[in-house]
């Protein structure tokens, strides 16, 4: 590979799992993913969420920083609009002093929930109207300067901890150029904006204290397998599990694949139009490819094998065939 590879960990809790079942495989494969040498593993925040084990995204990476050494941990992304800065600033500068160095705060604006649930969370409806600010409000907290007079982050103040804007439209595209933040883009699962968006990223960056060029993230699927057609048998299982959320329905395997052919299976299958899919060359190919028409510096890989050891052998593959390290060595 061209570029760094990273992990985004969507903590996913499979069927006939307990959360508990989830986050031990996660710190499996954060473990794993460090002996790999894949770059940093992120985890996002999501709420009221029966299949999604990540809301207490900053708990998470603690635990997973404490269980490993060396790979940087990470927020793809906590959603401010659901928090105080100063909150944020605390947890983060905790979790840096704690593990200096291996820390990321990925910004989000997004709900990451529904109606009740932001109600349930105390969210203003209005909050994401001053994402802009509420930014730079906690990129004070975790620098030397705070904007708020009288108020300091403790465990925070000065730990620099690094602040990566989150999108999927031009919005967050354009207020990472202003603040000369690095820029990471939804493609896993809203493509429709990545090249625009990145466009604008890149022509209209301002350097910034923490960067001095534009740097991209982009997301996407992977699914590689041993054989060509086990991949595409796990895709066409993430297809359904995709089209079963988004319709709330619990579909049989022969319903979910005649029903990908309706309005809600097509945007099921838009939303995965980005995916790496194949025997280990394969992949790499594809994200060779994916990696240039992104203009990314670097790709956020999450696995959408349905099954435990297919989901770890996705990332194995990619690491061994991406030259990272010789994992055959490691058996």
């Amino acid at each position: 590979m061209g570029v760094p590879l990273s992990v985004l960990d969507l903590a996913t809790i499979g069927h006939d799992e307990t959360p508990g079942d989830s986050l031990r495989a996660s710190i499996d494969l954060a473990q794993r993913a460090e002996r790999w040498g894949y770059r940093r593993i992120w985890y996002a925040e999501h709420h009221n969420m029966s299949r999604i084990a990540s809301s207490a995204t900053s708990v998470i990476i603690g635990h997973i920083a404490a269980n490993t050494s060396s790979i940087r941990l990470g927020a793809g992304g906590i959603m401010l609009p659901n928090h105080a800065p100063l909150t944020i600033a605390e947890q983060f500068g905790t979790l840096e002093t704690l593990h200096p160095g291996r820390i990321d705060l990925g910004l989000g604006r997004a709900p990451g929930s529904d109606q009740n649930t932001a109600k349930a969370l105390r969210r203003d409806p209005k909050a994401a109207e001053t994402f802009p600010q509420d930014v730079q409000e906690l990129q004070g907290y975790l620098g030397e300067k705070s904007l708020v007079q009288g108020v300091q982050a403790v465990p925070g103040k000065g730990t620099g901890v690094p602040l990566y804007i989150l999108g999927s439209s031009l919005f967050g595209a354009k207020l990472a150029a202003a603040l000369g933040l690095p820029y990471s883009f939804a493609s896993h699962f809203a493509p429709n904006a990545l090249e625009d968006a990145v466009s604008v990223y890149r022509r209209e960056f301002t350097p910034s204290e923490q960067l001095s060029e534009p740097y991209v993230i982009a997301g996407v699927n992977v699914v590689a397998s041993d054989t060509t057609e086990q991949a595409r048998e796990q895709l066409q299982a993430a297809k359904r599990s995709r089209l079963r959320m988004l319709t709330g329905r619990n579909l049989t395997r022969e319903e979910a694949d005649s029903a990908l052919d309706s309005p809600a299976g097509q945007q099921a299958q838009q939303m995965l139009t980005y995916s790496a899919v194949g025997t280990a060359d394969e992949v790499k190919n594809y994200l060779d490819g994916f990696a240039e028409h992104a203009r990314a510096d670097e790709l956020m890989v999450t696995s959408l094998a349905p099954e435990r050891d297919a989901w770890l052998r996705s990332f194995e593959l990619l690491a061994e065939v991406s030259g990272m390290v010789d994992v055959a060595a490691q058996h």
